[in-house]
C-alpha cells in the first residue's frame, strides 16, 4: 500500500473547498428562495399558500439528483449552457428552499398570535410586526434546526459528482481510480466530511440548549 502524494492529497483538499463553497451557495440560494416560501405559506393569499405548498411537496418528493440532472442536462435543451457549479448550486438550492421553507414557516407559526396582536394595537403596520417582534423571535426558535439541516447539505453536496462537478466526493473518486487504494482513500474522505458536519451538529445542540427550544 503506498501512501498518497502531496499533489493528490492537494487535490483532496481543493474538492473540500469546493464542497464548502456549493454548501454556501445552496444555502444563501436556498435561504432566500425558502424565506419566501415560508412567507407565502404563512402570510399569503390562499392561492398563494396553495401554490406554495404545491412547490414544497413537490421539490420534497424529488431526488435531489433529479434536480441536479434537470439543471445541468434538461437547461441546456432550453438553450441555457451553464456550468457545473451554477447547475449544482441552482439544482441544491431549490432543493434546500423546499426544507427551509417548511422549517421557518413552522418557526414562524409558533410565534404566539397574541404577540402580533399586542404589535398592531400599538398600530404597527404589517412589515414593522413582520421585522420588529414576529422575525426576532422565530430566529431564536429556527436557528437550532436550521443548523442542524446544514448538516444534510454538507453532505448532499456529494451528489453533484454526478453533473461532473468536482467536489470533495469526486475529488476522492478521481485519486482513486489512479490509486486503486479505495479503503484508504474514502477513510480520509469520510474522515473530512466529519471534520465538516461534526462541528454543526454540536453548534446545533449547543444553540438549541441555549435557546430551549426543546422545553417550549
Amino acid at each position: 500500500m503506498t501512501s498518497l502524494t502531496t499533489p493528490q492529497l492537494q487535490f483532496l483538499l481543493n474538492g473540500l473547498g469546493w464542497t464548502v463553497l456549493l454548501s454556501l451557495l445552496a444555502f444563501a440560494g436556498g435561504g432566500l428562495l425558502g424565506f419566501a416560501v415560508a412567507i407565502a405559506r404563512v402570510y399569503g393569499p390562499n392561492v398563494t399558500r396553495q401554490l406554495a405548498m404545491l412547490y414544497i411537496k413537490l421539490i420534497q418528493g424529488t431526488p435531489l439528483l433529479v434536480l441536479l440532472s434537470l439543471a445541468y442536462f434538461g437547461l441546456p435543451s432550453l438553450g441555457l449552457n451553464i456550468e457545473p457549479l451554477t447547475a449544482a448550486g441552482l439544482g441544491l438550492s431549490i432543493y434546500v428552499s423546499a426544507y427551509l421553507g417548511e422549517i421557518w414557516r413552522g418557526c414562524i407559526e409558533s410565534v404566539p398570535r397574541t404577540q402580533a396582536e399586542a404589535a398592531e394595537c400599538l398600530a404597527l403596520n404589517w412589515g414593522q410586526r413582520l421585522v420588529h417582534v414576529i422575525l426576532p423571535q422565530a430566529l431564536k426558535i429556527a436557528t437550532p434546526p436550521t443548523v442542524g439541516f446544514m448538516v444534510q447539505i454538507v453532505k448532499n453536496t456529494s451528489l453533484a459528482s454526478a453533473i461532473g462537478f468536482v467536489e470533495l466526493a469526486r475529488a476522492g473518486q478521481v485519486i482513486n481510480n489512479s490509486t486503486f487504494q479505495p479503503f484508504v482513500i474514502f477513510v480520509l474522505v469520510a474522515a473530512l466530511y466529519f471534520a465538516l458536519c461534526y462541528p454543526l451538529s454540536v453548534w446545533s445542540r449547543r444553540l438549541e440548549r441555549k435557546f430551549n427550544v426543546a422545553h417550549r
